[in-house]
């Protein structure tokens, strides 16, 4: 009976011992998909706005103003999605980093500037997060993970 009890009693100490690398990477998923999941909404419930802003503020290389605001809203919604159910997780991870990359990159004439440091310390943040899930893929709460442990195959997932 004592066994029972103490076994019981320690039971969530050692899930939560098992999966926390696995909860780190759903934690990191959210998070860092939140923050493109904001600013894609954002894009797409001012629409008007967002095409000003990539014809005038956002200098994106090599691609119409127009597109660019469709593929960076697109990016901003359809990866963090990915994540969030970690289906196709290092796929989804690999998008935002180019979403990131392309971000840094367009606005750099202000985040570059003093008084934005902030705003280049959340990139590189995010950029780290998104390589963990490259690197390691989207752990075992993911789809990816399910899918993989029904077709019997093992890592990576």
């Amino acid at each position: 009976m004592e066994t029972t009890v103490k076994y019981l009693i320690t039971a969530p100490a050692r899930i939560l011992n098992a999966l926390r690398w696995d909860l780190f990477l759903v934690l990191m998923r959210f998070y860092v998909g939140y923050q493109f999941w904001k600013a894609g909404m954002l894009k797409l419930n001012s629409w008007d706005s967002t095409l000003f802003l990539f014809e005038h503020e956002y200098r994106v290389p090599l691609l119409s103003p127009w597109l660019a605001a469709v593929l960076g809203t697109v990016g901003e919604l359809l990866f963090p999605l990915m994540l969030f159910v970690g289906l196709a997780g290092r796929l989804g991870a690999l998008g935002l980093s180019v979403v990131n990359v392309v971000a840094v990159i367009s606005y750099a004439h202000v985040i570059f500037s003093a008084g934005f440091e902030n705003t280049v310390n959340d990139h590189w943040i995010w950029g780290l997060m998104l390589l963990a899930v490259m690197v390691f893929g989207p752990g075992k709460l993911s789809l990816d993970y399910l899918i993989n442990r029904y077709r019997g195959a093992s890592e990576p997932y």
